[in-house]
């Protein structure tokens, strides 16, 4: 066994034998098999929002809040509890430690979002019935894969930026109330637009078909696999900010 692969193993029993775990991806559950049966419920085929995976990507867009506080949590509350320095002293190469680290939080919401996503299309489509996303149309794989891309993506992104703060509180603070609720807000103002519609949190209403194409308002200058390249430069731009805060500062 690899240095890496008991790094990597070691990072999961960490996030495996916390109970917050299990409550935090219980909870995330919920919201989105709840909001996606609420939303589902009031679905209206033919009517101006009568996309038949809208209810599904709503429930799983307000229950991302939820997962970003699950990667944060895990990725920063070494360095708040002060237990960062006995895992160092574990694993001594700060680039393995980062690397397993945000490893193991990738695979565990890479899990998490595709159970969830899966079980949230399936509750959706019992109660739409034949106005329903049909499973075998290459459009309605295509949007679930994205949307799975974009929580895991996302998850890993956050779990980088508590790395870089050395801080759950401190990304927590930052994370929801400006960019994932204010950015809402700042995404439609014409000022603002062209940069903000850039940020990850615009960048999953696309991905999570929440925009409508064309629209002068809520449209944006992508599409969805755009999208995801850009999630994917802020992910990659993250991680390297977070492995360069790992080896230049002080546990």
């Amino acid at each position: 066994m690899t240095g890496f692969v008991r790094a990597a193993s070691a990072e999961w029993v960490k996030i495996r034998s916390v109970r917050s775990t299990a409550v935090t991806l219980g909870l995330f559950a919920l919201v989105a098999l709840g909001l996606g049966w609420v939303v589902a419920r009031g679905f209206s085929a033919g009517g101006p929002e009568s996309d038949p995976l809208l209810p599904v990507f709503f429930g799983l867009l307000t229950a991302q809040l939820v997962l970003v506080t699950f990667a944060v949590s895990v990725a920063g509350a070494e360095f708040s509890t002060g237990t960062i320095r006995a895992s160092l002293a574990a694993v001594p190469s700060r680039g393995r430690f980062f690397a397993a680290k945000m490893t193991a939080v990738g695979v565990t919401v890479a899990v998490a979002a595709l159970v969830v996503e899966a079980a949230v299309f399936g509750v959706v489509s019992v109660i739409l019935g034949d106005a329903a996303a049909p499973l075998s149309a290459w459009w309605t794989i295509e949007a679930l894969l994205g949307g799975w891309i974009h929580l895991t993506l996302l998850s890993v992104f956050t779990a980088a930026l508590a790395v870089m703060l050395r801080s759950t509180v401190l990304s927590l603070s930052i994370l929801l109330p400006v960019l994932f609720l204010s950015g809402q807000g700042l995404g439609n103002l014409e000022a603002l637009r062209p940069v903000v519609q850039y940020f990850p949190d615009q960048v999953g209403m696309v991905i999570m078909r929440m925009t409508v194409p064309g629209d002068p308002q809520f449209g944006r200058d992508y599409g969805a696999w755009t999208g995801i390249g850009i999630l994917v430069l802020w992910t990659a731009a993250a991680l390297v900010g977070g492995w360069l805060a790992m080896r230049r500062r002080d546990a």
